[in-house]
């Protein structure tokens, strides 16, 4: 066998037995990290780097944990250096002063957290369970919250909490102690159970009472019509958008910014629904001084049996192309 073929042999293989575990190493990155864009380079890192050293995988331990270790320290490489990604409700408590718009952070003064394609890691399960376990690892909240953990922390909470691996895997897996993880883990419990908003228990997407909530909000936006919002938030909703510094506690608070400074007129927006962290969400569109609908950001909602009990916007036209809609939408 020449060394081509033997190449090509070995690359099959490889491929075979580790390609199925991409979208569950793509949603590792992404609590690791906090950003979409980040997770799919860290992945991408990790096969290569897997490919690399695949010749000397002895067996020892199994695929699946062999190529968490792999992905696990290329995140903490990648965060050695990095601010903590963040939403505006990491910066500080909610706007209290004078009326006015919603003040803007200079670019480059914060690194702000990105929502996550549903459509990207979505479980080949016919289990409804094992998907809404998955769904609930992914939730906004939770990942703004581990992003506060010092990263080894983090990494100990996932591969334990989340991803259930035994505190001896996971001690390998980072190159340490059984007893460092079992500590690590009570902190990071701790901490998280300091920093994690309560939302009240969040609705499937696919629960009925989620899409009315959604179709709401998108009505509202599409009508600019205020009034419509006061159906869709609870009463204690939360609003907060990247990459503005200033977020708002209770719906009179909110639907006062959204009709003064942000619906317009009937017409500007258009919104495509969508999913994202396990969460309703939707492409949102802006009309331009042109008459085009261009691509604004992406919204995500954190719906209740009670209403919708935050809304988080994210300004950046790229992640709109990052959930695969277009830049520039067709009237």
């Amino acid at each position: 066998m020449t060394a081509r073929v033997r190449e090509a042999a070995d690359q099959h293989r490889f491929t075979a037995e580790t390609e199925r575990f991409r979208q569950e190493l793509l949603a590792h990155c992404y609590r690791m990290v906090g950003s979409a864009h980040d997770a799919e380079d860290l992945v991408q890192e990790t096969y290569l780097r897997a490919w690399r050293s695949y010749a000397g995988f002895q067996g020892r331990a199994s695929i699946r944990s062999w190529l968490y270790k792999i992905a696990t320290n290329v995140c903490l490489t990648a965060l050695a250096p990095r601010r903590i990604r963040v939403l505006p409700s990491g910066l500080a408590g909610p706007y209290d002063g004078p009326d006015r718009p919603p003040s803007q952070v200079a670019p480059g003064e914060v690194s702000w957290l990105e929502p996550l394609p549903d459509r990207w890691i979505t479980p080949a399960t016919d289990d409804p369970a094992v998907a809404a376990v998955a769904r609930e690892s992914l939730r906004l909240a939770l990942i703004a919250s581990l992003q506060h953990l010092p990263a080894r922390q983090r990494a100990i909470l996932i591969l334990r909490e989340v991803l259930t691996f035994s505190a001896a895997e996971t001690a390998q897996i980072l190159g340490t102690t059984t007893a460092a993880v079992k500590s690590g883990l009570q902190r990071a419990r701790a901490r998280l159970d300091e920093l994690e908003p309560k939302l009240g228990e969040l609705l499937e997407p696919t629960d009925q009472r989620a899409r009315a909530l959604l179709d709401g909000y998108i009505a509202a936006f599409e009508r600019s019509d205020a009034r419509l919002l006061e159906h869709v938030l609870r009463t204690d909703a939360t609003l907060e958008a990247t990459p503005f510094r200033g977020w708002y506690a209770g719906r009179v608070k909110c639907l006062h910014l959204l009709d003064a400074y942000v619906l317009g007129a009937p017409g500007d927006w258009r919104l495509i629904a969508t999913t994202a962290n396990g969460q309703p969400a939707a492409a949102v569109y802006h009309l331009n001084a042109d008459g085009a609908l261009m691509a604004h950001g992406i919204v995500v909602l954190a719906p209740t049996a009670t209403g919708v009990s935050r809304v988080i916007e994210f300004h950046d036209p790229a992640l709109v192309v990052l959930f695969g809609f277009p830049h520039l939408l067709a009237d």
